[in-house]
């Protein structure tokens, strides 16, 4: 098949469609469109007229194409000797074609599946061009000026002096709730789900050619599936990792010179640091892996690094340190000897490539960027509270509490993403933009984890987190009666509690018992109850509207415009506009930028975090992040702004 035979003869596509379709692969192995040559034949004329080779050589190697319950199988003779007599006893076969050397085996099949990927890809767009209610937010074209300079003129603080334990809570609870608002925008907005599914999808491990040079087909609808219930258990995680450290951070305030307390709780905070950086730096490694970044990356077949094939880099990154200096940086946070303690001067110097060289950020994958923003997030964080409190090393033993039943919890949840059905919402992953389906993949996916582990996905999060809170402060008691009876100065260390394992039958019923006598909105992290939310925060009658100028109108205008075409605001206008309504901007690590209220009648005295979006241009699925954040958070709409 080629452009102009598709483009110029309609029938030709239609033939090669209903041929593909509607015959087997055995069927299009032997014979053609219209009675031609099959794959077979097909393969073998190349390999004759244009010496066509696979890369690796196959040696003593054959492949069966007998029938369609064994199509496709290789078998290898396991020696000299065994290779001839296989020769002589399959004779008939190899001269029929039933039997071919793997070489042309493995050829034939690499040219069946690209042919129907590139079949499938193809209805897909003929799909989508003549779909009338599919949700289309398109991109328009951005200027090709870089939009980024020292913004003197604006009230931009850098964040580095030395901030206090209330500075520290009231960043996690920030944190918090933007991983949850994003868990919250990604179950209820079409786009962004699309998006960031598409993201995951293309991002796995599995498409990284392994030692022998082998990738799982990239395009399967199971893979579909699995990244969808990936994507959004990794968020709840995050979600949940934050609100614990939160809460744990609340507890030490209560008791500022406690040392029981201070011994138990700075242990588990400096280990659920360690969990949440490896949660984000895993992320940031698949996105690491697209495109050209491929090849310093090679997956180990057969292993597993906390249930997901295991990617080791290729390089040493050092040695790309003077040829370029970017890639070092990231695939040195990308190394395995990296962690929340000694990412920092890598982190730093990515920082500073990206802030004074805006082309070289520009070329980076938008992936690349909100994992980096992420990244440099746990490691600010983590540097700000070990200038405030003395946080110990990340300790295998102790300080366990919620790292023992998080790890529980997912590999509950590990069988259940190979057995998760969206198919119906879901495929091929432009589907979730039709009217509803974004919303019934999210219900599917939820009513099926409800189903498997005796509660929904949200309250299994939440019950987690309250769970731990729980058992700590437990700890706390025991330890703190223990020592009151031995009478001694506290130990250094206390031993954690025990990790209780029960079998999956009984936590299915647990949770089921309990879920008949909570109320009905328990949790932050329910799935299926964000679009009551927003549609109550769009109902919401403000007390007031904004006064602004026009250029500030304009910005919000775009924003939350409600038609499909929004358009696009870059970062700097929506800076400017942010500031003339009265708020402080707070830059940090990897584009990350707080927004702080500094006057009260702003909606809520409430501050909002962004990572700056890529190129510095917000637009597509980016606005309507945005814009639903500012709504969520402060209620604003399009409505709250009027020209002065």
């Amino acid at each position: 098949m080629n452009l102009h035979d598709m483009t110029t003869e309609p029938e030709y596509l239609l033939d090669h469609l209903r041929y593909r379709a509607t015959t087997s692969l055995l069927h299009q192995y032997r014979v053609g469109i219209h009675d031609g040559p099959g794959d077979c034949i097909f393969i073998l004329e190349s390999m004759r007229d244009k010496n066509l080779r696979h890369t690796h050589d196959f040696k003593h190697c054959f492949t069966g194409f007998y029938d369609e319950e064994t199509y496709g199988q290789s078998f290898k003779a396991t020696t000299a000797a065994n290779y001839r007599e296989i020769i002589t006893r399959l004779t008939s076969e190899l001269e029929g074609r039933t039997v071919v050397s793997r070489e042309v085996g493995e050829l034939v099949l690499t040219r069946q599946l690209h042919t129907l990927i590139h079949l499938n890809v193809l209805v897909a767009d003929i799909l989508d061009a003549e779909s009338t209610t599919k949700s289309t937010k398109p991109r328009p074209k951005k200027s090709n000026e870089a939009v980024i300079s020292a913004l003197s003129n604006l009230s931009i603080v850098h964040c580095q002096e030395k901030l206090s334990l209330d500075d520290i809570i009231s960043n996690s609870f920030d944190q918090k709730t933007a991983v949850s608002d994003y868990l919250a925008l990604c179950c209820s907005e079409s786009v962004i789900l699309q998006h960031m599914g598409n993201g995951w999808y293309f991002s796995r491990p599995e498409l990284i050619p392994d030692e022998k040079g082998r990738i799982l087909p990239w395009l399967a609808d199971k893979y579909i599936n699995t990244s969808i219930f990936e994507l959004i258990h990794n968020m709840a995680t995050g979600a949940a990792t934050w609100d614990y450290m939160h809460r744990l951070l609340q507890i030490l305030a209560e008791k500022p010179d406690d040392k029981i307390a201070s011994t138990i709780l700075f242990k588990e905070a400096s280990n659920v640091a360690h969990l949440e950086f490896c949660r984000v730096q895993k992320v940031f490694k698949s996105y690491a892996t697209l495109g050209t970044g491929t090849k310093y990356f090679k997956r180990v077949s057969g292993k597993y690094d906390n249930r997901f094939a295991q990617v080791l880099l290729k390089q040493d990154p050092e040695l790309l340190t003077r040829e370029n200096p970017q890639l070092s940086y990231v695939l040195r946070l990308c190394s395995p000897g990296i962690d929340v303690t000694n990412a920092l001067p890598w982190i730093k110097k990515l920082d500073d490539i990206y802030r004074l060289h805006p082309i070289e950020r520009s070329e980076v994958h938008d992936g690349v960027l909100d994992a980096f923003g992420d990244l440099a997030v746990i490691v600010s964080f983590v540097e700000n509270l070990s200038a405030t409190v003395t946080l110990p090393p990340k300790n295998a033993r102790r300080g366990q509490i919620y790292a023992l039943r998080l790890k529980h919890l997912l590999g509950e949840l590990e069988p259940l993403k190979h057995e998760v059905d969206l198919s119906k919402f879901a495929v091929p992953m432009d589907n979730l933009l039709e009217p509803g389906m974004t919303e019934a993949a999210i219900d599917a996916l939820d009513q099926f984890t409800a189903e498997r582990m005796g509660t929904r996905t949200g309250l299994l999060y939440q019950d987690l987190v309250d769970d731990c809170v729980s058992r700590v402060q437990i700890h706390y008691e025991k330890q703190k009666d223990r020592v009151a009876q031995i009478g001694k100065k506290p130990p250094k260390i206390f031993e954690d509690p025990a990790c209780e394992t029960m079998g999956p039958d009984i936590l299915i019923q647990q949770r089921r018992q309990q879920d008949k006598t909570r109320p009905t909105n328990v949790s932050p992290y329910n799935l299926t109850q964000v679009n009551t939310e927003f549609a109550q925060a769009g109902t919401v009658e403000l007390p007031w509207v904004f006064k602004v100028n026009e250029n500030t109108a304009q910005v919000f205008s775009a924003m939350f415009a409600k038609s499909e075409a929004r358009g696009s605001v870059s970062w700097i206008s929506f800076e400017t506009a942010m500031v003339d309504l009265g708020f402080s901007v707070i830059s940090k690590f990897g584009s990350v930028y707080t927004f702080s209220p500094a006057v009260k009648d702003v909606g809520r005295n409430k501050s909002i975090t962004f990572h700056r979006p890529h190129k510095s241009e917000i637009e597509g699925w980016k606005l309507v992040m945005f814009a639903s954040r500012l709504k969520r958070i402060y209620g604003w709409n399009e409505q709250s702004f009027k020209v002065m």
